[in-house]
């Protein structure tokens, strides 16, 4: 098992819906106030309010609070512990793959011959 099981559960969660993509998309050209958010969604504010939840749950978005204004900022460095994931699966299943064609590669030669 990974050492960041916890992490990467969080962070697929929160990467399953897409409104939360979208949310994150959104984040990644820059801090933005929960309403500016919450507009493109068409959603009630309070379901929007549940949605960030689970994007600060998982490390994904900070918040700070200025006055009444809410503001959301993407946290990029959160994604490290499911890209180390991702590459290590792709590093695995390269090697699999490699192995299942040489595999498949020698039984056509036996036929050949």
């Amino acid at each position: 098992m990974a050492k960041h099981d916890a992490d990467l559960s969080l962070l697929f969660h929160a990467l399953a819906d897409p409104t939360r993509r979208a949310i994150l998309t959104r984040l990644a050209d820059g801090p933005a106030p929960v309403t500016e958010l919450a507009r493109p969604t068409g959603l009630r504010l309070p379901t929007v309010m549940r949605h960030l939840a689970v994007l600060e749950e998982a490390g994904l978005i900070a918040t700070s609070k200025d006055g009444r204004v809410r503001t959301c900022a993407m946290v990029p460095e959160a994604l490290t512990p499911m890209r180390t994931w991702l590459e290590e699966q792709r590093a695995l299943w390269e090697v699999r793959l490699d192995r299942l064609d040489t595999y498949v590669n020698n039984l056509m030669e036996e036929r050949e011959k």
